[in-house]
């Protein structure tokens, strides 16, 4: 086989791949970790400290965000409106921001009118903790409390497809 055959499929093969890695069903759900225990942490609820892990029971969207973050920031409002829906089917979305300015972060939330509750955790070790160094990134822990698919990158959330996929997490059985 010459070289230049031997280029073009090579080049073939890595655009192939590069294809696959940006298309949407890649970046839709990450399988390797659906059915592991998610890392619990504190965060404020209603005005009172609770940990993940006492939300078993609900579905919960989790997404780490930032507000330096131009697609966190775009995904913002479609999540917003998204947890509005969830909440009568026992699920909610949670926010962790990984800002580190404090005064940012709450500026944010009012100026959005984020309804959900979000927790600041400008250390990332939390993030770290999920396997999270790009954002957004979000983990849909199903009632069990157990990660049902793990989403890499912005989405709209008014989709029909994730309302239909929460709705079939909370009609589950435990």
């Amino acid at each position: 086989m010459n070289t230049k055959v031997l280029s073009g499929v090579v080049l073939a093969a890595v655009a192939v791949l590069l294809l696959l890695f940006v298309s949407p069903s890649f970046r839709q759900g990450e399988p390797g970790v659906a059915g592991s225990a998610p890392p619990d942490f504190t965060f404020q609820l209603d005005g009172r400290a609770t940990r993940l892990s006492e939300l078993r029971g609900k579905v919960i969207v989790l997404n780490f965000w930032a507000t330096w973050c131009a697609p966190c920031v775009e995904e913002m409002p479609s999540l917003n409106r998204f947890h509005q829906q969830i909440v009568p089917l026992g699920a909610m979305v949670l926010g962790v921001s990984v800002d580190d300015n404090q005064q940012a972060f709450e500026q944010f939330i009012r100026e959005h009118q984020i309804a959900f509750p979000n927790h600041r955790e400008p250390t990332r070790s939390l993030a770290a903790s999920y396997g999270t160094s790009m954002y957004p990134e979000t983990y849909i822990i199903g009632k069990d409390g157990r990660i049902a698919r793990k989403i890499i990158g912005p989405q709209n959330w008014e989709l029909p497809n994730w309302a239909a996929y929460v709705r079939d997490l909370t009609s589950r059985q435990e």
